[in-house]
Order: C-alpha cells, then structure tokens, then sequence
C-alpha cells in the first residue's frame, strides 16, 4: 500500500526529499506538464546554462577540494540524499547526488580532431541523439567527478540522473549538431562518394557497383567491405536483396546510417584555405534504396563469424590499407558462396603507415625480380578463386577547387571455385 524506492541495495520506504532519478523523454515531460500549470517557460538547462549556474555557485572542482561539499566521489554515501543537503550559494546540489540532463546534444569542440587508434569512442554519439548529463552523481568519481567531465547519452537511459529545470523568457530549441561539417576526412569521402564528377570520371563507387552487378551470377546478397560512407552499398541493394556494408570507421558508418535512416547529411569541402562550400545530400536526391542495408563497423581482417554466405562481396581500395592483408586474403573464401564473385580494387599505394613492408601485397622486389600486387593475388587466391577478369578503373578525389587527386584503381574479379 506504500510506495518504495529500490536502491542498489536494498528496497526502502520512499525518500520523498531525495531527487528524482528520470530518464531525459521523463525530464522534458514534467518540464512540458510544469510549463502547461504555471503558464511559463520552464525547460532543462543547456550545457552553457549548467556552466553558468555552476560559476555562480562557486562549488570547488574535484582537484581542489579536500573533502566535497556534495555527495559526489563516494565521499558520503552510496546513494542519494534529500536535495536540501548540500547548499552552493544560491544553489542546491550543483553537483553530485544526481547527473543533471540537459537539451545539449553532444558534439565536439571547435578543434576536435579524432585519434585513429580509437575513433569509435567518442564520435558515435555525435548524432543530435545524445544528451548531456551535468554534475556527476553521488558514484561519480575520477574525471566524472571534474568540472570539464562531458558525458552523453540517448534520452531512454537511466544514469543515476536527474533534472533540474530553469524559466526563461523564450523557448530554447536546441539545433542538432553535425559533426561531419568539420571533419575533413568524412567530409572527404561524402564529397567523393556522393559530390559531383569531375574530368568526365564516373563516381568510383557508382563504377564499382555497377561493374559488380554486371559480373555476378547471383543476386539475393552482398557484402560491401569498406563500404566508407555507403554509396557503393546503396546503389548494390537497387539489384541484390540484401546488401551489408562494414567499415572499421566509426565516423563513415554513422553517416551511412544516417543516410539509411533517410536523414540529409551535411559535409563541407574546401575551396582554398579557410573558404569551404556547404553541401547536403539524401538517398532521396539520388533516388536510392534503403530498405535492404545494413551497417557494421568491422575489421575486415578480423569480421565477426556471421558475415558470410555472400553472392557478391566487394571490396574497395581496401587491401593496400589493411594492416595484415594476408589475414583477409587467406580467409575470405570462408565468406563468399560457391560460384560466388569477389571483386577487388586497389591502387596498390602501399605505405608503412598502415601496412607494415613485411605485410605487403607485391609492390617489392626480391632478388633482383619485381612482384606486382596482381601476381601475388593470383597465388593467395587461387586456391579457392579463379581470376575472371581484370581492368582499370579510375578515380577523382577533390582536395581544393584547384587540386584534386587522380588515381587508377585495378579492378580483379574472381569466381569462387
């Protein structure tokens, strides 16, 4: 007959003094329903709201206090406590006992750049879907304890946090972010994938996918490996079933995902210097299916078990960025259907920086005898492949508005025997 509060130990009689712990749709929920009651505009705070709150409360930051004046870092207790226990001028728990949702989706700072060892960490959540959490909570410790700590999440999950709301004289509506507008690289690659022609040079992911429904036999599924940003895989699923396309970036999936969730994406590209051009795109401009796609981020030298039992699998200018390319080359007959087509391309520009010397796929001379990436395929596949065909197919990359990148890539096609 009495309501109870289950904490991480034990059930108990309600804490009424204690906060509420909500999820963000919850949060905003009550922040409508009090907006409705009072006749004002009552919201969450932003992040530059909380910060600002947070300098006028003068609370120290986790590196100089001795002990917390919260209930944060462990310090006091292994829950919550009523909201009136600890004071910050004005304020009441300005930091600790609960995270504070706020309507920030998070993004990366002006200067943001990502670490290539580990890409995947932090950019996913740059999708306008995850918001920030201020504050830290009463098990917050370590730099979730810290002043700077930025963490985010989507607006279902419960993280020990609360809300506290603010009234203002307007309605801040918060615009989503777009990280790709100033990742060069991303932006790179949904100029080249999805961007003009340039020179007469048919889009390269168009080509490839093209030339791979015209070599293979049958059409019910594909794997795209190193799909990029998609387009390849997009237009492979106007004629296969099921396509699946798999990068080891994080960033270019999220736009290909975003693209197969009709979305627009948003790249810029430089014209010189500091001057860019803003571009958008959809599938819906281009008049391309989604339904049948499906994106992984994945190591093609090490692709999780259930990505087999391929008709096609495509693989573009992929090799010569592997890390162990014989790790892929070896045992990617395991992934393809009997009959089946793999399609390779590759401009073959081998560079230490991704693939080790000892790990390249010709491109060397050994006693005084030049082996040439073609040859050394034909050795590593040709157990379980039988080479069909071979061709040139070019490519243009647009660096500025006056330089651009012109690269022939080798088309080999090969039947699984």
């Amino acid at each position: 007959s009495e309501y109870q509060l289950r904490t991480m130990l034990e059930l108990v009689p309600m804490m009424w003094s204690w906060p509420a712990d909500v999820n963000c749709h919850e949060a905003e929920a009550f922040c409508k329903y009090k907006s409705e009651q009072t006749n004002q505009n009552i919201s969450l705070p932003s992040e530059a709201q909380y910060m600002k709150i947070r300098e006028l409360s003068e609370v120290q930051d986790e590196p100089e206090w001795e002990k917390a004046n919260a209930n944060i870092n462990m310090e006091y207790f292994a829950s919550s406590t009523p909201v009136d226990m600890f004071k910050h001028n004005d304020f009441y728990d300005v930091i600790g006992n609960v995270w504070q949702w706020t309507t920030t989706p998070i993004s990366g700072y002006d200067g943001f750049k990502v670490h290539p060892i580990y890409d995947d960490f932090s950019v996913p959540t740059f999708d306008g879907k995850h918001n920030m959490i201020k504050g830290g909570s009463w098990s917050s410790t370590g730099n979730l304890a810290t002043k700077q700590a930025r963490y985010a999440f989507r607006k279902h999950f419960f993280q020990h946090a609360g809300l506290r709301y603010i009234i203002g004289k307007n309605n801040m509506k918060q615009q989503e972010s777009n990280i790709y507008e100033t990742d060069t690289l991303v932006s790179q690659y949904c100029a080249f994938q999805y961007g003009k022609e340039y020179f007469g040079v048919e889009n390269f992911a168009k080509a490839c996918a093209r030339k791979a429904i015209k070599y293979s036999k049958n059409t019910k599924t594909a794997l795209d490996l190193g799909c990029a940003t998609g387009r390849a895989s997009f237009e492979l699923a106007q004629v296969f079933d099921e396509v699946t396309g798999i990068d080891f970036s994080a960033r270019f999936i999220q736009v290909a995902s975003k693209l197969a969730d009709k979305e627009t994406i948003l790249y810029s590209e430089c014209e010189q210097g500091d001057i860019i051009t803003k571009n958008s795109c959809s599938l819906q401009s281009l008049g391309l299916e989604t339904s049948n796609v499906k994106f992984w981020q994945g190591d093609a030298c090490n692709l999780k078990p259930q990505f087999t039992g391929y008709d096609l699998l495509m693989a573009t200018n992929l090799i010569d960025r592997l890390y162990k390319p014989y790790l892929f080359l070896d045992n990617v007959y395991k992934r393809v259907n009997d009959g089946g087509v793999l399609i390779l391309t590759s401009p073959y520009t081998w560079l230490e920086e991704y693939t080790k010397k000892e790990y390249w796929i010709g491109g060397k001379v050994s006693n005084n005898k030049d082996i040439y990436a073609i040859d050394e395929l034909k050795q590593i596949l040709g157990k379980h492949f039988k080479l069909e065909h071979t061709e040139d197919v070019p490519f243009v990359i647009k660096e500025t508005s006056r330089k651009y990148q012109h690269t022939i890539s080798q088309m080999s096609v090969w039947t699984k025997i």
